[in-house]
């Protein structure tokens, strides 16, 4: 049953995700003229796209991946590089969407990182490539002992959750200077909620819902991924179990005695 709303909400996320950046390409295209890579404003309006794209909804992914079920035995490392590997599409959106922006800046002789967006945006980034070189060094390659592993474990998680939660208020920040700068000298201005508005804030409100659905998963104690050693009544469900008596409803975890992390 557990891993049927697992499932579920793998499914829910996909659907908040696509939707999550259909929004945001639709309000660029409609709204504020389309795309351009020309240093112009339709320069600017790829930045949201890529960083929605990248910081929320393949951040969001490439967090899940030791959630699946299929990741609980075997080999750990093919999960490990498609960890790496959706987190590092992520990073690479991220700095396509930062170049976007800096190129429109620099072009209309805009000042850079002035504001408050700018300046939680340029953190977020900060640590996430801290967090992903880091990950890379410690955790996919084979040189670091248990010993680092089990101490930098709890750091990653925490700056994993950290940096996706800082990612939405990045979003939801950088929707509400959008709209303040685009709709000042309008005839309806934001106050007024003119349909550019309602559509752009019901964006943000599925970026928050996407990243909550994220959090909420990642913190669901019995989808979490047993410690190396650690057998589970769900993971024994994944392996051969010989002759057809069902397991037991309440099945006590078994302990093997490992000497390190399964690769």
């Amino acid at each position: 049953m557990a891993a049927g709303w697992f499932y579920v909400s793998c499914l829910a996320l996909g659907c908040l995700g696509s939707l999550c950046i259909l929004f945001t390409i639709y309000w660029m295209q409609y709204w504020r003229g389309g795309f351009a890579w020309d240093s112009s404003i339709f320069m600017f309006n790829w930045h949201p796209v890529l960083m929605i794209a990248g910081m929320v909804v393949f951040y969001g992914a490439a967090s899940l991946v030791y959630r699946l079920p299929q990741a609980w035995v075997g080999p750990k490392l093919p999960w490990k590089l498609l960890h790496a590997a959706l987190h590092l599409m992520a990073f690479t959106l991220t700095v396509l969407g930062l170049v976007a922006v800096f190129k429109f800046h620099n072009h209309e002789n805009i000042s850079n990182l002035y504001s408050l967006h700018s300046w939680l945006g340029i953190t977020t980034v900060f640590l996430f490539a801290c967090q992903w070189f880091l990950g890379f060094a410690v955790f996919l390659l084979p040189w670091a002992p248990l010993w680092l592993r089990s101490l930098l474990k709890p750091v990653h998680i925490f700056f994993g959750a950290s940096i996706l939660s800082l990612a939405i208020a990045c979003v939801i920040s950088g929707i509400n200077e959008k709209l303040f700068f685009s709709l000042k000298n309008v005839t309806r201005p934001y106050s007024s909620l003119p349909s550019e508005a309602v559509f752009a804030n019901s964006t943000g409100m599925l970026v928050v819902a996407f990243g909550l659905l994220v959090l909420y998963i990642l913190l669901a104690s019995s989808w979490k991924r047993p410690e190396p050693g650690i057998l589970t009544d769900r993971q024994l469900l994944l392996q051969p179990w010989p002759g057809s008596q069902p397991l037991p409803v309440a099945y006590e975890p078994v302990t093997i005695r490992q000497p390190y992390e399964p690769w």
